[in-house]
């Protein structure tokens, strides 16, 4: 084990992981000697030179990530990937249409990552494929911008650290909550002790999913690789269930809402709090409503402790009719000693004060995906790993508190954990789902 991972493993148990994970919110180039190397040699870009990016992954998130990047300036969209030829065609004429050039199209993502003009990738595929993606990427000498869960499993985040170091990589992780001006506003007031000491956080994910039925298997559309979208995951027979948005629902391929749009509140959980990874944790729900395919809970709760720090994490996933607590139906409350902050979607927080809950800041403000992006592309232009709002241990940690509730869940009992080692304590069912069985040849191997 390297020095920078030991000590990072070091400052995630003793919570003073918060400086570790991202730049200050008082100022975007403060960070943790812990963390360091911080600054990569300059070795491809100047102040003016243009970045070329590719976008893996077309069907949802891919197409936000082509409309960023191409408004940013002396960026540009260079090529278009996906696995799915019919998706990927339709995407490419759609790019030429909006933006009046033709854009290069490959199915292959490892092409993409051999071809030189190539500078950086960004990734919206599916989750099992996002760590051997990034690994590869940081092997192949591009810079990163993964979507949320950065991960599938607690080991995967362990291994993509140790690339992005090794290769000296700028890797973002797709949680634009840390660029929100509104957000590092909310977590400043936090720091400044606004509600007291603030000694809970709640992540809300109340999200609308109906009835996905169930499909059956059938013929692999043409044009679809399928064997490449399984990539590290089984190659089950073909079915409309996975392909392409309900794989979220099925362990191994997704995460289930905690590690969908959850991720974005179990960053902000973490971020508020100043805490790493927990050492007890327990989660319980299950399927109440629909008689279909989902593997996944429709409700999930899941508890997170500190108790070296006395804190704590309440995640909450609900897939149906509910109330909106102050709001915030997705989003995150903190609870403090002398009130509580609320944070509903991705710019906009509120805070009560005392017992009568009266008004104290609040503030809304939107743009955030965009200044998420420029943040990216700012520090790849500066190779400076200290300018990210967003960087690789970030996707790590709040991945790996999700995948840690999943792992409660699905054994049915209270886990104790050691966040040093990040490894269960005395359960070797747990800390076997810390990690997968890869298929070949799609396997994350040892960089050292």
């Amino acid at each position: 084990m390297n020095t920078t991972r030991r000590k990072f493993l070091k400052a995630a148990a003793s919570g003073s992981v918060a400086s570790v994970m991202a730049p200050s919110v008082f100022g975007s180039g403060e960070r943790n000697q812990a963390s360091a190397p911080t600054v990569i040699p300059k070795e491809a870009f100047g102040a003016n030179d243009r970045i070329r990016v590719a976008v893996l992954g077309l069907n949802g998130r891919g197409q936000t990530h082509v409309e960023e990047v191409m408004k940013q300036p002396n960026a540009e969209v260079a090529m278009l990937c996906d696995p799915d030829l019919t998706i990927l065609r339709q995407q490419a004429r759609g790019f030429e249409k909006e933006y009046k050039k033709k854009v290069a199209v490959e199915q292959d993502f490892r092409k993409v990552y051999d071809n030189k003009d190539i500078d950086a990738v960004t990734l919206a595929t599916p989750n099992h494929w996002h760590a051997l993606q990034v690994i590869l990427a940081c092997r192949a000498g591009k810079d990163v911008y993964v979507e949320k869960p950065a991960t599938h499993n607690i080991y995967e985040g362990r291994k993509m650290i140790e690339a992005a170091y090794k290769y000296n990589r700028i890797v973002q992780h797709g949680v634009q909550l840390r660029s929100s001006v509104a957000i590092r506003e909310a977590v400043r007031h936090l720091r400044d002790g606004l509600i007291g000491r603030v000694y809970m956080a709640r992540g809300l994910v109340y999200r609308w999913r109906p009835d996905i039925g169930n499909q059956g298997v059938s013929r692999i559309p043409e044009g679809l690789d399928y064997d490449l979208w399984c990539g590290p995951a089984p190659m089950a027979p073909f079915t409309r269930n996975l392909v392409h948005y309900n794989w979220h629902w099925h362990w191994n391929y997704g995460n289930g809402d905690v590690g969908n749009q959850g991720i974005h509140q179990t960053d902000l959980c973490q971020w508020g709090l100043g805490v790493g990874l927990p050492e007890r944790i327990t989660s319980m729900g299950g399927k109440f409503l629909w008689d279909d395919c989902k593997e996944v809970p429709e409700i999930q709760t899941s508890v997170y402790h500190y108790p070296r720090q006395k804190k704590i994490i309440q995640f909450e996933v609900r897939n149906w009719c509910t109330n909106l607590e102050d709001g915030a139906g997705v989003g995150n409350i903190f609870y403090g000693e002398k009130g509580y902050l609320v944070v509903k979607g991705y710019g906009t927080y509120e805070s009560y004060l005392g017992e009568k809950r009266e008004k104290g800041p609040s503030r809304t403000e939107g743009n955030e995906m965009a200044l998420h992006v420029k943040n990216w592309l700012d520090a790849i232009r500066a190779r400076d790993m200290s300018l990210q709002n967003a960087p690789v241990e970030t996707g790590h940690l709040s991945s790996a508190l999700a995948h840690l509730g999943n792992i409660s869940y699905r054994l049915g009992r209270q886990l104790d954990f050691d966040p040093v080692a990040e490894q269960f304590i005395g359960d070797e069912d747990a800390n076997r789902m810390c990690t997968r069985e890869y298929r070949q040849p799609y396997v994350i191997e040892n960089e050292n």
